[in-house]
């Protein structure tokens, strides 16, 4: 795979770096001593009269690119951490566990490690979402409210046989969702992008590829084999938390409002139309959840709405995690030695 010697994709991370820095963040590699190494970005002033927000990204970019739209409009109002997950960006484990619960517990040792004091607001985004609700699931007393945007959680195993997903198989998806080839990487954006751009150079493509598909390959093969592996609804358990989830339909829908419905309440005759689709399994996170679910529709958007409708996806974020905080939060040290 050849690359040309000026890198425009070089050049956006050093832009997005920028702006990671401007916006009082600093990177760290934190060893948890069990052959697990993460990468974050923690702030570099700590206020304690801030709340901890966490910000999970999904496969395909890192951590970085997934975060930079709106990664500055939150750091004015809480303390953000942004890791990069087992197997992306910096951040690899010698052990031989795939799964989210894995990333989760990953995920609050590191917390512990960096001695985050308080609760955390978790938002995960597609595959960071499975990682979201395993962190709600398992960490009870950590996660105080989460926003899931574009995770299936509560997809079965025999989803993608029966069609709710436009793959034949679990490698087809991997195959797209981890190009190797300019056309895989045109065909994902196919998938993720409402708008795609019409022409985009070859060598711009490889670049991309090279940038953020180049290391372990084979192991974000294993995570996303694992996703779907024995899953079933009635084993999934119901979180307590608050949950906000995002539904994002690439024509406006008739299925569900703008704001704040739970798909509780959706008649039995357009349910079955939905349900087996890839809607349908979103929505059903929210009849799973039930009443402390909130659904939001970014209408005109694709699953990569965090950087076509950046300005829309804040907005929502402000209104739950900013305006309508979580009402008697308890607050908790991770730290065992008080830093």
């Amino acid at each position: 795979m050849s690359r040309s010697f000026f890198s425009l994709i070089s050049l956006r991370n050093w832009c997005i770096r920028s702006t990671f820095l401007n916006s009082g963040l600093r990177p760290t590699t934190t060893d948890l001593g069990d052959g697990t190494v993460i990468h974050c970005w923690v702030p570099k002033t700590r206020q304690e009269s801030k709340p901890n927000l966490l910000l999970i990204h999904g496969i395909g970019a890192n951590a970085m690119w997934q975060w930079a739209e709106v990664v500055g409009r939150l750091t004015p109002h809480f303390n953000v951490y942004v890791p990069d997950l087992v197997f992306f960006g910096s951040s690899y484990t010698t052990r031989p566990e795939r799964t989210e619960s894995f990333q989760a517990e990953c995920l609050v040792r590191l917390v512990e490690a960096l001695c985050v004091k308080g609760r955390l607001r978790v938002v995960g985004l597609s595959y960071g979402g499975f990682v979201a609700y395993s962190m709600a699931v398992q960490f009870k007393d950590v996660v105080e409210r989460l926003v899931i945007c574009c995770a299936a959680v509560c997809m079965e195993e025999n989803d993608i046989v029966e069609g709710r997903f436009k793959v034949a198989d679990v490698e087809a998806a991997a195959d797209i969702l981890l190009p190797q080839t300019p056309e895989k990487l045109k065909e994902l954006m196919s998938f993720t992008v409402f708008n795609p751009p019409r022409i985009l150079p070859t060598c711009f493509l490889l670049d991309f590829i090279h940038e953020m598909y180049g290391q372990h390959l084979e192991e974000r093969r294993e995570l996303i084999r694992a996703i779907p592996r024995d899953r079933k609804i009635s084993e999934i358990p119901r979180i307590t938390q608050v949950l906000w989830t995002s539904l994002l339909s690439l024509q406006s829908t008739a299925y569900v409002d703008n704001m704040g419905r739970s798909g509780s309440d959706i008649s039995p005759g357009v349910w079955s139309q939905i349900k087996r689709t890839a809607m349908g399994v979103l929505l059903q996170l929210c009849r799973h959840i039930g009443d402390n679910a909130k659904l939001v529709v970014i209408k005109n958007a694709g699953h990569a709405f965090n950087v076509e409708r950046p300005r829309e996806f804040y907005r929502h974020l402000k209104e739950f995690l900013i305006d309508h905080p979580p009402p008697g939060a308890t607050c908790l040290s991770a730290c065992e030695n008080g830093k």
